[in-house]
């Protein structure tokens, strides 16, 4: 059946079939964008005197929401690296789906505070499912040449997501917006279902034909060519020189093997690069900016306020899946922690010297502030996850994916929990300064000590950073399988 699809629908070789899944593949990272960006509309509205709730929610009620749903985020990606091990990234994937679908129709059923702040928590499953399953589905389905801008489409779908909602929030009813949200993982839920699981995976379970029929699909060509066998004996290779592991062995592993634990190291390093960027307080902070540059005429609401923001993040998102390729990893990780930094320099610097009695120019806050979001979108979120998933072998991906996502939600609930009150006793231009420092540092650890790992096997990028990976003999080890 795959084989009739591939002469009918594309070219021998094509890579649409590739596309097609991981356009697919990525709507429940959608669906957690809208799930994020459903607080900055509907936050106001559930406060409001015409709430949608029986009676206006508290402003206590918004805060749990806003922050449980990184606090069950943090185990929760343990919970999907066992699936993924266990069950396949397909199974996974849908899973993750389901949960937006839970949320969502919880949100419809009841606006009691119960139900609301229960919706929220269950994201936590949808950030984990995302980040956990959709890098490593990527990376197993792909060729090198696009591997990259696929991966880029992971925090683009999560930018569009928010856009999508903060439109949404301004111009239709609360429960119309619920509506549509709820459409989009029941979607995935009905297509996803005749999409194939990874090659990778299939193997491990022993389904070499399937394995093969599904490479042949991805890669738009017959099963009997001799690229899809030699392609299949390589993940065979890779597979064998690899034996997939339990949790613990793993661990083991990233601990003891000298190359994997600094491979393991620079994911961790880069990972708190992309979270302690300061993005996510600077979009907290977003109103207050604009008010302060309204006198110059940035007469918007709140909602046009996150709309411009999701304008930039989508564009910076955009640049991300264009340039991933060509410029390289390490140069685009590198040159967006940079600038991020110097924009956070000129946002601290601006609150400054507001704190003094100084009148600064409003625009340099709001400039700032698009620029810094432009960068994390355009580098600092989407490159490490590429990153991550091409510098460690099939055996670690689950593993290491479960622990860095769980990593950096940690990171994002404390940052959330303490910048409030640090920004009170310490003021604002010294957590920004913070922010911008640890953006410049990073960039210096980033080109000094990250490796390039487009187009690179895992034995080069380990070589690269100093480590010594153990291997068989390719060629020996082919001709025996």
């Amino acid at each position: 059946m795959l084989k009739y699809t591939v002469k009918k629908y594309c070219s021998e070789g094509s890579k649409v079939h590739q596309i097609l899944i991981a356009v697919l593949m990525v709507l429940p990272v959608f669906s957690y964008g809208t799930a994020v960006g459903w607080m900055s509309p509907m936050g106001p509205r559930l406060m409001s005197e015409d709430s949608p709730a029986a009676e206006p929610v508290h402003a206590d009620v918004i805060s749990w929401m806003a922050s449980v749903a990184y606090l069950v985020g943090t185990p929760a990606v343990f919970f999907f690296g066992y699936i993924v091990d266990n069950y396949g990234r397909k199974k996974a994937l849908m899973f993750t789906s389901l949960s937006m679908v839970v949320c969502w129709g919880l949100k419809l059923y009841s606006t009691e505070t119960w139900a609301l702040i229960t919706a929220r928590a269950i994201i936590g499953l949808g950030v984990s499912g995302s980040y956990v399953v959709t890098p490593l589905y990527i990376k197993e389905i792909s060729e090198d040449s696009i591997r990259g801008v696929l991966g880029s489409l992971v925090v683009l779908s999560q930018n569009f997501g928010n856009l999508v909602v903060y439109i949404l929030g301004e111009y239709l009813s609360y429960h119309a917006t619920l509506w549509i949200c709820l459409a989009v993982p029941l979607l995935h839920l009905l297509v996803f279902t005749t999409m194939p699981e990874t090659p990778s995976y299939l193997l491990k379970c022993g389904k070499v034909e399937e394995a093969r029929d599904a490479l042949a699909w991805l890669r738009c060509r017959e099963t009997s060519e001799p690229t899809v066998d030699s392609e299949l004996q390589l993940l065979l290779l890779e597979l064998e020189q690899n034996k997939e592991g339990r949790f613990l062995s793993n661990i083991k592993t990233l601990i003891s093997d000298r190359s994997t634990f600094r491979a393991f190291r620079i994911t961790l390093i880069i990972t708190l690069a992309r979270e302690m960027c300061g993005c996510l307080t600077v979009l907290h902070f977003a109103s207050l900016i604009f008010n302060y540059a309204s006198a110059d005429g940035w007469m918007l609401t709140p909602n046009q306020q996150a709309a411009l923001l999701g304008v930039v993040q989508l564009i910076g998102s955009c640049t991300a899946s264009s340039l991933v390729e060509r410029t390289g990893r390490k140069m685009l990780l590198g040159t967006t922690c940079f600038v991020s930094g110097i924009a956070l320099c000129a946002l601290g610097s601006w609150f400054y010297v507001s704190s003094v009695g100084i009148t600064g120019a409003s625009w340099v806050p709001v400039a700032a502030l698009c620029l810094c979001i432009y960068c994390d979108a355009a580098g600092l979120q989407p490159v490490p996850f590429v990153i991550m998933t091409e510098m460690f072998s099939f055996q670690l991906r689950g593993t290491v994916t479960s622990i860095v996502i769980s990593f950096a939600c940690a990171l994002v609930s404390i940052q959330l929990r303490v910048f409030q009150p640090l920004a009170n006793a310490v003021g604002l231009y010294l957590i920004f300064w913070l922010f911008a420092g640890i953006c410049l540092i990073s960039t210096v650890y980033i080109f000094m000590v990250v490796p390039e790992t487009r187009m690179r096997s895992i034995d080069e990028i380990y070589a690269e950073i100093g480590g010594k990976k153990e291997s068989k003999d390719c060629e020996a080890d082919v001709t025996r399988l």
